[in-house]
């Protein structure tokens, strides 16, 4: 890998480690927009919105969408539309429970937690963990939001000894109510240990938490590594890796003829019909609220729908050298190949002929490679967030994403290469002057 490539690699994880919860994404994400002179516009503010400016807003402190509204956007031939990307900022993990602990034997305690998403289990085992999120406190009359993300590693599942348990190479499903309870003391902490830890944490007496979202982090320093520097294994590759590009492309990206739209949702991985996920009417809300600050009407706004296009951006199974069988013969990709365009008959991801030709052809004219996947027909594949956006704002879609090692594992492997490849490929969608034709044809300005 070139200097170049790596670097670039280096800045995605620097964006994972302040990433360790999804409102940490959001805060992180929001750093980078007020970096790059973007206005906030609060949900529950009157909006002031112009040609050339640049804005953000965000829902529950973990969703956020930034958009630049090009200076001909306006132009009087009717072209007025949106081209946007979505990601994700949240990934599988376990969620601390109200009641956070459980007693055991011999003075023990333990995390009670409970599954958010489909993660690999036996991945959390024997590694150190922390927990991040946010916590709800009472200052006076007065309740505030406060982040958490301890960086000391405070707990750890510790495997069943293979003395005790002679079969386990065999095959082992662990039963999340009992072998993937965090031990977080041997017996020097009594009762409410994590409370107290909690609010100190944040600065406050523990009378004073009221409520929290916390989750479990894996605090495995993320890597560059491989004898030539191929591979970057990271805990949250999926769907940070996304996340991070697609913004650095939206940061980099210029485009006068559209408004240019980035959006990054929370709750992708438990389904996304939450206020804040793509599900939700955040999208439809921004969308509607800034073209109507900009003076035009529902019916402009229907219009533009139709000329618009969305890149949903999620990450695609690698495919795995010790089990090539699992993949389609013909539609399979591979580490430092490129993005990925995802495909599926069941419609799970939003990719058809006509937005499958419409990006081909914008990373053809930027010379970027791309590659096609596929589920194997008799397997089940996954799902993302491209079409759940579409029920609340309905244009063409493209489903991409950034091929990986271990989806859903707590410390997966991407390819450091993808990192610069897949961000050339989304500026070139941001910066192209498109103009739809219905599905009829697609013109590339």
């Amino acid at each position: 890998m070139s200097h170049d490539e790596v670097a670039a690699t280096e800045g995605l994880l620097a964006f994972i480690g302040e990433s360790p919860s999804m409102f940490h994404t959001c805060a992180a994400i929001r750093r980078r927009l007020d970096a790059a002179g973007f206005t906030y516009l609060p949900e529950g503010d009157a909006w002031t919105v112009e040609p050339g400016g640049a804005y953000y807003t965000q829902r529950n402190n973990s969703s956020v969408i930034a958009f630049r509204v090009g200076e001909r956007a306006l132009a009087k031939d009717g072209r007025f539309h949106f081209q946007l990307t979505a990601a994700h900022g949240d990934s599988p993990t376990f969620k601390i429970k109200a009641v956070p602990e459980l007693e055991g034997p011999e003075g023990t305690r333990r995390l009670n937690v409970e599954a958010y998403g489909g993660m690999i289990d036996y991945t959390w085992f024997d590694r150190p963990l922390s927990v991040a999120g946010r916590v709800l406190v009472r200052e006076g009359s007065r309740v505030e939001s406060r982040l958490i993300a301890p960086e000391e590693p405070i707990a750890l599942i510790p495997s069943l000894a293979v003395h005790l348990d002679r079969s386990v190479n065999d095959g082992f499903s662990p039963n999340r109510a009992v072998d993937l309870c965090p031990l977080i003391t041997a017996g020097e902490l009594g009762e409410g240990a994590f409370d107290a830890y909690v609010a100190k944490a944040v600065g406050v007496e523990p009378e004073q938490v009221l409520a929290r979202d916390l989750f479990l982090v894996n605090r495995q320093p993320a890597c560059v590594w491989g004898a030539a520097q191929e591979f970057v294994s990271s805990p949250k590759l999926d769907d940070l890796m996304c996340a991070y590009v697609s913004l650095e492309a939206f940061l980099a990206a210029q485009n006068p003829a559209c408004v240019t739209v980035y959006c990054c949702f929370d709750n992708e991985e438990v389904g996304s019909n939450t206020k804040q996920g793509a599900m939700s009417t955040l999208l439809a809300d921004t969308l509607t609220r800034l073209t109507a600050a900009l003076g035009l009407t529902p019916e402009d706004y229907r219009r533009a729908l139709a000329k618009s296009m969305l890149v949903s951006c999620d990450n695609a199974h690698a495919v795995h050298p010790n089990h090539p069988e699992k993949h389609d013969a013909g539609n399979r990709c591979r580490l430092n190949g490129g993005l990925v365009i995802k495909e599926a008959a069941n419609q799970h991801y939003c990719t058809d002929a006509f937005s499958r030709a419409a990006f081909e052809a914008v990373c053809d004219r930027a010379g970027v490679p791309y590659q096609t996947f596929a589920n194997r027909s008799d397997m089940a594949g996954g799902s993302t967030l491209g079409n759940l956006s579409n029920i609340q704002a309905s244009m063409h879609a493209v489903d991409v994403g950034c091929a990986q090692l271990a989806m859903h594992s707590s410390y997966e492997t991407a390819g450091v290469r993808d990192v610069t490849l897949a961000a050339q490929a989304l500026q070139a969608f941001f910066e192209a002057d498109l103009t739809i034709d219905e599905a009829d044809a697609i013109e590339l300005g």
